[in-house]
């Protein structure tokens, strides 16, 4: 059988993260006798190698290939590149994992497009990805027309013949960004870039154990490194256009944002220093004026300060900026056939209060830098007045175990806030976001899990992230929950900060079945009818758990759409119910892959010629305590979290 994927694997003492990783190679959804992993392990001077020759004698696509530490990712990569025997490569590091069906889309995706290298999307934990880069499929992509440029990490699936025919390999030894110089090469010379943007194919990680020292970059060697990068873009690219906007993504990305707000502050005022030096150095030599002139206002000053040799005005200006955040105020929230509706209010903030604007914008460019910091950041008001109308914003649903986001659809009204006995104007974003939970994952539904929400705004060069929220500070449902496409959904605010999260097949106490009070169901005829707290699209199939002291029976019902919620109506086999109390329950979704049966505060009694609702009696206090150890067992075995939804902080 043809090998179609070759993973390559640097390995040099791995972490504990190792094994997720491992086990994310082995079981993907492409037949094991259509790829390979190649583990390169570089050096490893703890149990690595003996573990590695282990899990390859176990695992026949496994292949395992030893050398001498080299000092960093290069050399094992290309020595993986060598040996692998797949029609495409894909590279992972240690750290990392793959979504399960990544190989096969990925693959499948780069054949039909003709693709020399597919880029999956990315999702992180504890690392920021790429976001505009995924907002779509994009099956033929360039540096000129798409946001390539934003991923030039190496976890792509590149052609194997392609990389041969061009000599592509990884700079060796010990140093940064080989995966620029790699990635960027690749995207100037490839007849076509694939990107995949409905299916997470790589998770990224980082361990939040890792200090910020040891991820500190020494200025001269990564800045040197990076010259490598430039150079390969003037190798391939004549001046112009797009040689400027891809200059500008090391612009932007590995030199402006590096000294901006509290990420800049953060740092030792030395390395502060030496690192504005070599940024001053790179950028004075290398970049021509068109470069920083296609950067949106606020990077455009710090761009100029920096041209200026003027540090103290940077850290002037880092300090205004990290003053400032973004708000995103829910303003309403409702199902609308299925659809749940979220009304939000975003707009920047400086110390907690609204940021204020001058009231009239311009257009004009930056002509050198601002003769000082109140300068700078009135020009850079005006310029972010002026250009509002290109202020965008974006809802996304973020699982909250993976970090896998999704962009939802979204209408939003730019609004120009005069403020009160004065010449300045707030900036506010009023958007609504239609979340349909059997959509929101590119297409496909939200699957069993917790869900978190964020506003993402672009405004004048700040690109910012924000929970929504606060809603109100108990943790409680936010609205109804709703049974749609097979699933229970119920929006809620977090508990410690009130923040607005989707719960999706685990709640319980907070979907108010609770409140169901007897004297509103009615069985006559022997069908019971009962209002439900609940949102349906439809008519909705379910059943209901009828249980005595011996036995339970299930009776079919059906949930329908009513004025406060939902109404459930079952016909009971009343034959079957004479001389017994019985408890209820309800499965809203038995078509699940795991159905759930939720109580409720309901029994019927039934006597030879009725049945009535009654309240469910109240537990003895042994049974309340056996059902308390029960729980605490469960904890103890690791399975609280199935019943933890209830009291979810975020």
């Amino acid at each position: 059988m043809q090998v179609k994927v070759s993973v390559i694997v640097p390995v040099h003492d791995p972490g504990p993260r190792f094994e997720h990783c491992v086990a994310s190679l082995l079981g993907q959804s492409l037949p094991p006798d259509e790829y390979e992993v190649v583990l390169v392990d570089d050096g490893s001077a703890d149990p690595t190698p003996a573990r590695l020759d282990a899990l390859a004698a176990a695992e026949p696509r496994v292949r395992v290939l030893h050398q001498e530490n080299s000092g960093w990712s290069g050399k094992p990569r290309n020595v993986g590149i060598a040996a692998a025997r797949g029609e495409y490569l894909m590279f992972v590091d240690t750290d990392d994992s793959l979504g399960a069906e990544a190989l096969e889309r990925m693959y499948d995706y780069g054949v039909a497009n003709g693709a020399d290298v597919v880029v999956g999307k990315m999702a992180g934990r504890g690392r920021s990805v790429p976001v505009e880069l995924f907002r779509r499929d994009r099956p033929r992509a360039s540096v000129a027309d798409a946001p390539l440029i934003d991923s030039l990490s190496a976890h792509k699936m590149f052609r194997k013949a392609f990389v041969e025919e061009t000599g592509l390999r990884f700079p060796e030894g010990r140093r940064r960004l080989e995966d620029h110089v790699f990635v960027v090469e690749a995207y100037l010379r490839a007849a076509n870039v694939s990107v995949l943007g409905d299916y997470v194919c790589y998770y990224v990680h980082r361990d939040p154990a890792a200090d910020d020292s040891a991820r500190r970059i020494d200025p001269v060697g990564y800045f040197k490194d990076l010259r490598d990068a430039l150079d390969v873009v003037e190798r391939y690219t004549g001046p112009g256009r797009v040689r400027d906007s891809l200059h500008r993504r090391w612009l932007r990305v590995e030199m402006v944002e590096r000294l901006r707000g509290r990420r800049f502050l953060a740092q030792p005022d030395d390395h502060r220093r030496r690192l504005f030096e070599e940024i001053h150095h790179i950028t004075t030599e290398r970049f021509g004026p068109g470069v920083a002139a296609g950067l949106p206002p606020t990077q455009q000053v710090v761009a100029a300060l920096i041209a200026a040799d003027r540090y103290d005005d940077v850290v002037a200006f880092a300090e205004w900026e990290a003053r400032l955040a973004l708000a995103a105020a829910p303003a309403g929230l409702e199902w609308h056939e299925g659809v749940l509706r979220v009304e939000v209010a975003a707009e920047l903030t400086a110390d907690g209060a609204p940021l204020v604007f001058p009231g009239a914008g311009i257009g004009a460019p930056l002509e050198g830098p601002p003769p000082d910091v109140p300068s700078a950041v009135g020009w850079v008001g005006a310029a972010v007045v002026g250009r509002f109308g290109r202020a965008s914003f974006d809802l996304l649903v973020r699982e909250r175990s993976s970090g896998a986001q999704y962009f939802q659809p979204v209408e939003v009204t730019r609004e120009i806030v005069p403020v009160e006995d004065s010449r300045n104007v707030r900036l506010v974003l009023r958007a609504t976001a239609a979340v349909d939970p059997t959509r929101a994952v590119s297409g496909r539904p939200l699957h069993a899990g917790l869900w978190d929400t964020y506003a993402r705004v672009r405004l004048g060069g700040w690109t910012m992230e924000a929970r929504i929220g606060p809603g109100p500070r108990r943790a409680r449902a936010a609205t109804s929950a709703a049974v749609t496409g097979g699933h229970m959904v119920l929006p809620y605010w977090t508990d410690q900060h009130g923040n607005l999260s989707l719960d999706v097949d685990r709640a319980s106490r907070r979907l108010g079945l609770d409140r169901l009070a007897p004297e509103t169901v009615t069985v006559s005829g022997g069908r019971l009818r009962a209002p439900l707290p609940l949102h349906v699209p439809g008519d909705t199939g379910a059943v209901l758990r009828l249980t005595s002291a011996h036995r339970s029976l299930d009776t079919p019902a059906l949930l329908s759409p009513a004025t406060d919620g939902a109404l459930l109506e079952a016909d009971l086999p009343t034959g079957e119910l004479s001389g017994a109390l019985w408890r209820t329950a309800l499965c809203a979704t038995p078509g699940a892959a795991d159905p759930r049966f939720l109580p409720l505060p309901l029994a019927l009694h039934a006597d030879a010629h009725t049945v009535r609702a009654v309240r469910t009696p109240r537990a003895s206090p042994l049974r309340r305590l056996i059902r308390r150890a029960k729980r605490a067992l469960a904890a103890i075995l690791g399975r609280g979290a199935e019943r933890t939804p209830d009291r979810v902080s975020g």
